[in-house]
């Protein structure tokens, strides 16, 4: 048996030259660090595409949905340029006089229609958004209503004007659509101004978006048979006017990088 003192001695193994020496070395002659070539941090870019300014593809489901939506709309507005049997219906639901046929309900549909015009409903989504741009430190709540009633204005308008439809109110011919007298009734704007004002208010809530959606949904459903009721406007006008709105919600996430940049450019002005 050996003694402890002629015992074989266990080599002590040196330290790594390499990693010593990259710990020794100072810190400005350090090899550059790997993130200090990497890409900025997506993160810190406004909008929901962090930056990424290419053309966001559409899901089939919205393809489709979109699809169906124009088609919906084509098919109305021929129907009411060749006067077909939407006409006729127009014309049933006019000689009918909801209005007349029950009274007791006008004041209160004649307050909730309100919810349907352009300035009212645009004053109660805007103190909204501006409460939430606020919260977010962004921009994007309030551009994206802009863009939205933008191009809701431009489409719903140039059909207006081509159309020129007067309102059962100013209708002259029994069983006539009523088309190029100089009229701005079809599709209807307080139907479509509702789809698109509550629609967008439902596509910015991210948390509460479904629910957001079914009160959107029931909100413009109900306002476009009020108008219907009150006589300010034709059937066939609020079918074109849910169409249309609906056009255009499914066109803000195509419409997302535009909102984009503007939002950095409108950064980079106010950063001054």
């Amino acid at each position: 048996m050996q003694s402890r003192s002629t015992a074989a001695r266990i080599p002590r193994q040196e330290p790594d030259r390499r990693t010593a020496d990259r710990r020794e070395l100072p810190g400005p002659d350090r090899a550059p660090a790997r993130t200090a070539h990497r890409a900025p941090d997506r993160r810190e870019l406004p909008g929901p595409d962090r930056g990424e300014l290419g053309w966001p593809p559409m899901s089939r489901r919205r393809a489709a949905l979109f699809a169906a939506t124009f088609t919906a709309y084509l098919l109305v507005l021929a129907g009411v340029l060749l006067n077909t049997d939407l006409v006729d219906l127009d014309w049933s639901v006019r000689l009918l006089r909801p209005y007349e046929r029950w009274p007791s309900l006008e004041p209160l549909l004649d307050s909730w229609v309100v919810a349907g015009q352009r300035g009212p409903s645009a004053i109660a989504a805007f103190a909204w958004l501006f409460w939430r741009a606020h919260r977010l430190g962004r921009l994007r709540p309030l551009l994206v209503m802009g863009v939205a009633l933008l191009l809701l204005n431009i489409t719903v308008g140039a059909v207006k004007i081509v159309t020129g439809r007067l309102g059962p109110h100013y209708a002259q011919y029994v069983g006539s659509p009523e088309l190029f007298s100089g009229g701005t009734i079809f599709p209807s704007g307080h139907t479509a101004n509702a789809v698109v004002t509550w629609g967008v208010l439902a596509y910015l809530a991210v948390r509460w978006r479904r629910t957001g959606a079914v009160i959107a949904a029931a909100t413009a459903c109900s306002i476009g048979l009020t108008t219907v009721y009150l006589g300010t406007h034709w059937v066939s006008d609020v079918l074109a006017g849910w169409a249309a709105g609906l056009l255009v919600l499914l066109s803000l996430p195509l419409l997302e990088p535009l909102v984009a940049v503007a939002e950095q450019r409108l950064h980079r002005r106010l950063a001054r």
